[in-house]
């Protein structure tokens, strides 16, 4: 596992499934959660490669502090496909009306 400047540790998995993502596409997203009793970050949640951006958000818990890696493909102009890969800090609130 690899420190952080903060003390948090980066289960190695974290690193491993990322660099499946970036290179093989073998996930659409990962879902990051910081296991505070082990004070390290872990995977939490692999998204299929099918999957898509509503299922990414619909894994997300209420209420609690996470971070994700997306890979979002698209077409560009000229119908050349594309993909980016962007982490995502994210908090979602539950709403209550």
């Amino acid at each position: 596992m690899a420190n952080a400047a903060s003390g948090m540790a980066v289960h190695n998995d974290c690193k491993l499934q990322f660099l499946e993502l970036k290179t093989k596409r073998t996930h659409r997203f990962i879902v990051f959660k910081i296991e505070e009793n082990q004070k390290q970050v872990i995977v939490e949640k692999l998204g299929e490669p099918a999957q898509g951006y509503e299922d990414f958000a619909a894994c997300l818990p209420p209420n609690e502090c996470h971070y994700a890696i997306y890979d979002f493909e698209f077409l560009t102009e000229g119908y050349v496909p594309k993909s980016r890969i962007f982490f995502i800090a994210c908090f979602v609130q539950e709403y209550d009306p």
